[in-house]
């Protein structure tokens, strides 16, 4: 039987399960829109806080940049703590929020999809109510419990919390580098450069690493570090699958990327002819458009990490029934066996006199 490529099957299921890719557009969308929404009324309530008195709306129609600036300085004076209370605040809740939308949205995905190759594989097998088949069907969609997937969440964020950190600290050290009477702009951009490569090289994998063990909380019912256990395990099996799919996503995302921002070229360039509105709504139209694709490519490469643990699973029945096969228990007939050859069948003939 010819060996299957996960990285085809994570593509074909693009193509033949377009739905789950909407449903992944569905529910990281609207937690974006919840996020662009909580941060504008928030800005806006921030802003109607501040106290603006007559001389400061004097010095801002004054048309005068020194004055304005005064004007500004003066308004924004002493609220900075309820600017990090309020920040603070948000970003809690936002991240319990996208903790729990992700653990829900990534279960109903995998869920699906482990459905779809299972019935890809057995499309004659009869949904029976009971016994070792229904079994065998419902153990990797239905035994898992969403807290070890609220613990895997909760770390993506606590990384991208240590993700954001570094970044922050990578500006503050590459300011620090730049001595007050001798600036230095290509030395500070160098190091920032490469202090945030350094982070991005960190958060990526882990980040793919957390995102991956998912698979194995919904398919296997493990807990957290159980699924991360089970990941170490199958790129140690399967490191060749595990590094084609991984780097035909990767080139297609980066395909993509290099696809979005070419034709985002084409409204910029028209930017002095076209309205602004159009210019905007333009790129606006560009970037939704490629947020929509990367979201495909994730549920593709998800589907190709699934079809590697159905493999796996798969190969290590039939392993287990090909073994139990060979076992014979003693003093069962064989095909190729006659009966003289089996002791015990014939009684023995009687002694002469007996």
């Amino acid at each position: 039987m010819k060996r299957r490529s996960p990285t085809l099957e994570g593509f074909q299921a693009l193509f033949r399960l377009p739905s789950l890719g909407l449903a992944e557009i569905a529910w990281r969308w609207s937690f974006g829109l919840a996020v662009g929404a909580l941060l504008v009324f928030s800005v806006r309530e921030y802003l109607v806080t501040l106290p603006v008195t007559a001389g400061e709306m004097l010095l801002l129609r004054s048309r005068q940049p020194a004055s304005i600036l005064q004007a500004i300085a003066r308004i924004f004076h002493g609220s900075a703590p309820r600017v990090v209370a309020a920040a603070i605040v948000l970003m809690l809740a936002l991240t319990l929020a996208w903790v729990l939308l992700a653990s829900l949205g990534r279960a109903a995905s995998l869920k699906t999809l482990f459905e779809y190759f299972r019935e890809s594989e057995n499309p004659s097998q009869p949904d029976v109510p009971c016994g070792r088949g229904r079994l065998a069907r419902e153990r990797s969609t239905g035994t898992w419990c969403p807290g070890p997937l609220i613990g895997l969440n909760f770390f993506r964020a606590v990384v991208m919390l240590a993700a954001t950190l570094g970044c922050l600290g990578a500006v503050l050290l590459a300011a620090a580098a730049s001595p007050e009477g001798h600036h230095s702009p290509g030395s500070v951009l160098l190091i920032f450069y490469v202090l945030t490569m350094f982070v991005g090289l960190a958060y990526l994998p882990l980040n793919w690493f957390l995102s991956l063990a998912a698979v194995f909380v919904v398919g296997d019912g493990r807990d957290t570090f159980g699924a991360s256990a089970a990941v170490v395990d199958l790129c140690w099996a399967r490191p060749v699958a595990v590094t084609a799919a991984t780097t035909w996503f990767g080139l297609a995302h980066v395909l993509v990327f290099v696809a979005a921002t070419s034709v985002a070229a084409f409204p910029l360039a028209f930017a002095e002819v076209l309205p602004a509105g159009v210019v905007l709504g333009g790129l606006l139209l560009v970037m939704l458009l490629y947020f929509a694709i990367v979201d495909f490519l994730h549920v593709g490469q998800l589907a190709a990490f699934v079809f590697m643990m159905e493999v796996r699973e798969a190969s290590g029945r039939e392993s287990s029934q090909q073994s139990a096969s060979r076992i014979q228990p003693l003093g069962t007939p064989a095909d190729d066996d006659i009966l003289s050859d089996i002791p015990g069948l014939i009684p023995p003939p009687e002694t002469a006199g007996g």
